[in-house]
């Protein structure tokens, strides 16, 4: 072969050094305030269980509630299937998955509440409370029955209730460490944020906390409750949800779209409170707009229709459900709140549908993709990292199998983690 031409350049190679010496500072910004998805898994769903009512059975309770109410209003998958229109293709591998689910694991994520469901009470009734709340998390981490996330929704940083939601804050966590440390899926959810500010101070609480145990600092991280208007939208016209974020200095893990306090902030009337009304989609396309790509994930609301009763009501419940959790699925909402143990079985029936359904055609192509196959769609890498962020998610939960997946795709979940999370993991496609 004959040597290869040099292309010729008009401009020397001090020009290129000089732009990127000019974006170090934009290229550190990025890193810190982009970092991209944390890889970790995401639960489908936060159970709100109020501070008095939550026992060391609750989450195995709720899983034999959630099963009794199926074998009483839907006993097989048929009947399963009719009531929520799955095909009769998925309608079995759904169904089982579902029971199995209520068996193993019926609580991906538990917040024992000490705000709206708690209500106010003496001082040195919360107190005991929070104490007793964080005695049995510690026992249930430790004998393994705890749901993978767990932890409180306290009092938030208006006046009125300020120091004591710091007071439960600071009771919990303590007992929490002084029955061994805290533990990995501990989750704080701090609610009715207006101001970036209050976000600010409650970095400000976790760092003293952090500090007087000789935590690393940034150890303690939390969600922010979207429950205002004035957190989507400030008085000076800017996105606040956006600088609370940034308020956070890196602890924010999640915002979650409170349905009922929003809808009613901005008028809406209790027969329309819904997380399918159209506020609620503004507030949540804003949300999600401001969280992309920090790592902060979104977590859409509830409903308060409960599937109680006799069986045409626990039906027409169960159907809304069931559409309110996959019309969130379609626009990327991969978690939402429950309230009821009734709402488990359309959980799990709307999210395992949901991966099911899209498994081969994902599978396929993101197949193509890693062979540069082509096919009748061409993918590029940013549908790569949706479509094996699509595939691990349905792994998470138990929608998929890791066998079904590898034999679709020939990619380990080592392989899809680096897809999905290409800024932490490199693109290093290994044989299974």
């Amino acid at each position: 072969m004959g040597q290869q031409e040099k292309v010729a350049t008009s401009l020397t190679d001090a020009i290129s050094e000089d732009i990127s010496a000019s974006l170090v500072a934009v290229d550190e910004e990025l890193a810190r305030r982009y970092p991209g998805d944390p890889g970790t898994r995401q639960p489908v769903h936060t159970v709100y269980v109020p501070g008095d009512a939550f026992t060391a059975d609750t989450i195995r309770t709720w899983g034999e509630q959630a099963l009794a109410s199926l074998d009483e209003h839907a006993p097989d998958a048929a009947s399963f299937a009719a009531v929520l229109g799955i095909g009769s293709d998925l309608a079995g591998p759904v169904y089982d998955r579902v029971r199995a689910k209520l068996e193993r694991e019926p609580v991906e994520d538990l917040r024992i509440d000490f705000e709206d469901g708690y209500g106010p009470r003496p001082d040195a009734e919360e107190d005991a409370a929070a104490a007793r709340a964080a005695r049995l998390v510690a026992d249930a981490y430790r004998d393994g029955t705890a749901a993978p996330y767990m932890g409180i929704r306290m009092k938030c940083m208006e006046a009125a209730v300020r120091d004591r939601g710091i007071r439960t804050t600071d009771i919990f966590l303590t007992g929490l460490m002084r029955a061994g440390g805290l533990p990995d899926g501990l989750v704080l959810t701090l609610p009715k944020v207006t101001y970036p500010e209050q976000v600010t101070a409650f970095v400000r609480l976790l760092e003293a906390f952090e500090k007087a145990h000789g935590l690393p600092a940034g150890r303690i991280g939390f969600e922010i409750q979207i429950e205002t208007s004035q957190s989507i939208l400030a008085a000076d016209g800017t996105a606040a949800v956006a600088r609370m974020i940034d308020a956070a200095a890196g602890r924010a893990t999640g915002l979650h779209y409170g349905t009922f306090d929003y809808s009613a902030c901005v008028g809406v009337s209790a027969a329309y409170q819904a997380s399918d009304h159209p506020a609620a989609d503004h507030a949540k396309a804003v949300m999600q707009v401001a969280a992309a790509g920090t790592g902060v994930r979104v977590c859409d609301g509830s409903t308060n229709v409960l599937p109680i009763g006799p069986a045409e009501h626990v039906h027409e419940a169960w159907r809304l459900h069931y559409g309110l959790t996959r019309r969130a699925l379609a626009r990327a909402y991969y978690q939402g709140w429950d309230m009821h143990p009734g709402h488990l079985p359309t959980r799990y029936a709307a999210v395992y549908t949901f991966y099911r359904e899209g498994l081969e055609q994902a599978a396929a192509r993101l197949a193509a993709y890693v062979a540069k196959a082509g096919g009748d769609v061409m993918d590029e890498p940013a549908t790569a990292k949706a479509l094996s962020g699509y595939l691990l998610r349905g792994l998470d939960c138990g929608a998929l199998d890791t066998a079904e997946v590898t034999g679709l795709t020939g990619l380990t979940r080592a392989d899809l983690e680096g897809f999905s999370s290409p800024r932490r993991a490199a693109l290093t496609v290994t044989a299974p």
